[in-house]
């Protein structure tokens, strides 16, 4: 099994609340779920109402496809038009219960 985790952090100059900024989040949270199916979560930067750190996470058979999905999730997040700018990403992949010598409980 292979996790892929990638975290965003978003600017948004435009804000000018937090009640704004939930707005956008939540429309960019959605939009990736929908059109990726990927896990999403704002995990940092909660109460900043211009920045926002969003973790991404998928689970696959593969660490290749992994990575192939959340670059795609990053051209998506860079190329939405005037939603946010990136200041900074990370893109890691895990590989967990590797083998046949896993055992389920």
């Amino acid at each position: 099994m292979t996790v892929g985790a990638l975290r965003v952090r978003l600017y948004f100059p435009e804000n000018l609340s937090l009640k704004e900024k939930r707005g956008r989040v939540k429309s960019i949270s959605a939009r990736l779920r929908s059109r990726f199916n990927v896990s999403v979560a704002e995990i940092d930067d909660n109460e900043v109402w211009q920045i926002a750190t969003l973790g991404v996470s998928c689970v696959s058979n593969s660490g290749r496809h992994a990575n192939q999905l959340l670059s795609k999730v990053m051209d998506f997040i860079e190329g939405a038009r005037g939603d946010a700018q990136v200041l900074d990403y990370k893109l890691e992949i895990l590989h967990a219960l590797k083998g046949p010598e896993t055992k389920w409980a």
